[in-house]
């Protein structure tokens, strides 16, 4: 193997954690000057520690990288980025109050008269990095006023600013729409012709094919082989990835839906940046149909979800849940009215990431009648319940004892799946249900959403991902600007392009056509 045209070398990289975990396992990753490179893989398969180790983040057990011909060390993103590797993550690293060009100089600010930033020339700056490169922005918008596109451009920039001439972007397209998307790839590619390398993590097998050159697969922490793009199928990188074939297309009976179950009504909610976030939002959700939303993050979606559970309270409007008024009440008396909540940030709303697998999916249970023995928990049931769960879910671990934060992302959604599906709701609120995780992982659980439904239970279904959004949904809502900009009561027809026409605001239904989402 010629080294001359590869920019990166990582040879027999191994990764062993403390706790025996092996997360890389003599890996070999090699990427050519001027490609985009895509590294797919379940999550668990090593993808993200090998990256890590690529900037700095984490130290390798084993092996060696050799960046432009040198061997290096690399044990800070300092080091990293002093040897031109910039990594732009999947949930971005900026600075909601500060103006774009703050956050693009942040660290390396210019000053004059000695201490104070000189923003004129932060702005001159940014002005030219971002001609240089197609990537526009404004420099003195505040982040957070800027779509979730103009702020991945901006985390590009960044990196761009510190000298990155290798960009690893991991899951760049997680919150873009379609246009967005065109207009990213627009740009990675203008990138790759000025002689940018570009490392691609993403699980959209359709986005690998249109812009990357070449691929490297990962399973079980190591390398499946490296790939020409072109020359490999979708379904050939899903075997290659999960070791099976995978169903890219949810395949589902068509709903019959019955009685309404969530009934939202004139929703208001001003945010604390007197921003309105929820305008008069209406909808309602039937038993046996699953209702999805679709829009560009920062159009309510988040807020809705929060209004649904507690976690936030309205300034106007009504919620009912089969006509019980479900704001402001109690997490576990809605519970009791049979909600469950599948919430978008696992890590932080979803687990307890040092308890147990066992005390994780029991955590919404534990004082039912049945798990108590007088005064002391029955764990002999207790124990019965935890191993049901783990193996009707497919939750891949050592035992019901381990500790969750040691699972892969796909196996840690299963345990939050587990706990919130089989408590028999008859409403499942599912906030970004697969964002992140693997494909096997994503199927298993979109399958385990369809059958629920078509078993009679009302499922809201929040995505950012629009394919996700338009093959699981049966019916789908359209969010812009915390209002209802669109409904289609059949998906099967949906086209991606004038969905993101919607979901950009371009496109608005009649009054007429949007309130048949209230079915009255």
């Amino acid at each position: 193997m010629e080294n001359d045209n590869f920019i990166i070398q990582m040879k027999g990289i191994s990764k062993v954690y403390p706790n025996g975990i092996a997360a890389n396992r003599n890996v070999d990753f090699f990427v050519k000057e001027g490609e985009i490179h895509a590294l797919m893989g379940e999550n668990g398969a090593g993808k993200s520690t090998l990256m890590k180790i690529l900037f700095g983040l984490e130290q390798p057990t084993e092996g060696e990288i050799i960046i432009n011909g040198e061997e290096v060390s690399l044990t800070s993103p300092s080091d990293a980025i002093s040897r031109g590797i910039g990594m732009v993550h999947q949930h971005f690293m900026l600075i909601p109050s500060l103006t774009v060009a703050e956050n693009i100089v942040l660290g390396m600010a210019p000053i004059k008269k000695g201490i104070l930033i000189d923003y004129k020339k932060a702005v001159q700056i940014t002005e030219e990095v971002s001609q240089k490169y197609n990537l526009n922005v404004n420099p003195n918008a505040k982040v957070m006023d800027i779509p979730v596109g103009m702020k991945q451009k901006v985390e590009i920039l960044k990196a761009l600013v510190r000298g990155a001439n290798i960009l690893i972007l991991d899951e760049p397209t997680a919150v873009l729409t379609t246009q967005e998307t065109s207009e990213l790839f627009k740009e990675l590619i203008i990138l790759k012709q000025l002689g940018y390398t570009i490392i691609f993590i993403s699980h959209k097998l359709n986005e690998i094919k249109q812009i990357t050159d070449r691929l490297t697969i990962m399973r079980g922490g190591k390398s499946m082989g490296v790939y020409e793009t072109a020359s490999t199928s979708e379904q050939e990188i899903s075997r290659l990835m999960v070791g099976r074939d995978v169903i890219l297309n949810v395949e589902k009976d068509k709903s019959q839906p019955t009685e309404t179950v969530l009934k939202v009504r004139n929703l208001e909610y001003t945010n604390k940046w007197n921003k309105k976030m929820l305008d008069f939002l209406s909808f309602s959700v039937r038993q046996g149909e699953i209702l999805g939303i679709a829009g560009v993050e920062g159009n309510g979606q988040r807020e809705l979800v929060e209004m649904l559970f507690n976690l936030n309270t309205p300034d106007s409007g009504t919620i009912t849940v089969n006509g019980v008024n479900i704001i402001n009440l109690p997490q576990d008396k809605i519970r009791d009215n049979r909600v469950s909540l599948i919430p978008e940030d696992r890590m932080t709303y979803g687990i307890a990431d040092a308890a147990s697998i066992e005390e994780n999916v029991i955590s919404d249970r534990y004082t039912e009648k049945h798990f108590n023995n007088g005064p002391l928990f029955d764990m002999k049931m207790i124990h019965k319940e935890s191993d049901k769960l783990i193996k009707n879910y497919a939750i891949l671990c050592k035992s019901r004892k381990q500790q969750v934060k040691m699972l892969s992302g796909g196996n840690i959604q299963k345990v939050v799946v587990a706990r919130e599906l089989s408590s028999d709701p008859i409403l499942i609120i599912a906030d970004q249900p697969t964002r992140g995780i693997d494909v096997g992982s994503t199927e298993f659980i979109r399958n385990k959403l369809v059958h629920l439904s078509r078993a009679g239970a009302a499922v809201l279904l929040v995505s950012a991902d629009l394919n996700e959004v338009m093959e699981l949904s049966d019916s789908l809502i359209v969010l812009y600007g915390g209002k209802v900009v669109a409904y289609f009561d059949d998906t099967s027809a949906l086209d991606d392009t004038v969905m993101g026409e919607y979901m950009l605001g371009l496109k608005h239904q009649s009054p007429e056509e949007i309130e048949r989402v209230c079915h009255e």
